[in-house]
């Protein structure tokens, strides 16, 4: 009979230990409580892979959390967007991608793919001016000269660019239409596996952000003939920028942060405070610099705007004829 009793009290007191308190919402689960994924959309080496990896680094600190970094290169960038998009929205599987690869990729690529819908903005990491280069060994020793030759013969220069929509073909299509030429365009899995071949002299010309270019730069394997903007970067003082030259382009890459749609907004404002705070810190903004990006931190707002109007301006340049579905 006691022994009856007791055990009746012991089940009751385990039922109240794990019900809970009435009036007071359940605790959510610590987070983050295992490892996080950054998918990032191209091969190693290239100027998203490189960012990402210094960001991430610091973000990990901040956290008290493992982060993976997770290559998955392809489709200029569709398939580690496509990969995320169907990844469970719990917070551990996130993507970084260029703006070019969230807005102007997917609207390219033939049937059904990613689109904004689908997932939920966290942040910017940089803004990263874009070169043109040549190998060293290239005869073409200025953009003048480049731009002579490419009119003098339409189809002959070879551009190397990071995949379909980046902003890496989007910069060669602006100096396309804005010189007057035309060139034979060369799509890679990422910058690093085109700069190695430009390096090598198998094709003419490249299109690159500046970090994953600098080394080959700075080893004089390669040669940058213009900057693609309205100003000198500060990593390439001597050379000039498109505007100075009378060629109106101007691109830009923004490293972005993304989680899969209907991932809960206190994780995505967690992870947004985390980044912010990583890119507050000097050893991270000393590093970006160094690589010639600027970091760019922004509010869940912002990042939003931020990629609603350059989904728009994707929109606009497939309106314009500029870019082309496949």
């Amino acid at each position: 009979m006691y022994s009856k009793n007791r055990r009746k009290l012991m089940l009751y007191a385990a039922a109240a230990a794990i019900a809970p308190v009435a009036g007071v919402k359940a605790r959510p689960k610590k987070y983050p409580a295992q490892p996080l994924t950054i998918v990032v959309p191209f091969s190693p080496g290239g100027n998203i892979d490189i960012t990402t990896r210094i960001v991430a680094k610091a973000m990990a600190e901040l956290m008290g959390a493992n982060i993976i970094i997770n290559n998955r290169g392809g489709a200029g960038g569709l398939v580690g967007l496509e990969y995320t998009a169907r990844a469970k929205p719990d917070g551990y599987t996130l993507v970084t991608c260029g703006n070019g690869g969230y807005a102007i990729t997917p609207k390219l690529a033939p049937g059904k793919t990613v689109s904004p819908s689908d997932f939920a903005p966290i942040g910017m990491l940089s803004e990263t001016p874009m070169t043109l280069e040549v190998p060293a060994t290239s005869k073409l020793k200025t953009f003048a000269e480049f731009i002579d030759y490419a009119r003098a013969n339409p189809g002959k220069l070879s551009i190397g660019h990071a995949g379909v929509g980046t902003t890496n073909q989007v910069a060669i299509l602006q100096l396309e239409q804005a010189a007057g030429v035309k060139f034979i365009s060369v799509p890679y899995k990422g910058s690093a596996p085109g700069l190695a071949d430009l390096a090598g002299g198998q094709i003419d010309a490249f299109a690159d952000q500046i970090p994953s270019s600098l080394p080959l730069i700075s080893s004089h394997k390669i040669r940058p003939l213009v900057v693609f903007g309205k100003e000198r970067a500060p990593k390439l003082p001597q050379v000039p920028c498109t505007t100075e030259l009378g060629v109106d382009v101007s691109v830009v890459t923004a490293a972005c942060m993304l989680a899969p749609a209907g991932t809960p907004s206190e994780i995505i404002q967690v992870l947004n405070t985390a980044l912010n705070a990583a890119l507050g810190k000097a050893e991270v903004k000393k590093r970006l610099a160094d690589l010639g990006s600027a970091p760019q931190p922004m509010s869940l707002q912002e990042i939003a705007t931020f990629l609603k109007n350059d989904d728009e301006y994707a929109a606009g340049l497939i309106k314009k004829g500029l870019i082309k579905r496949a």
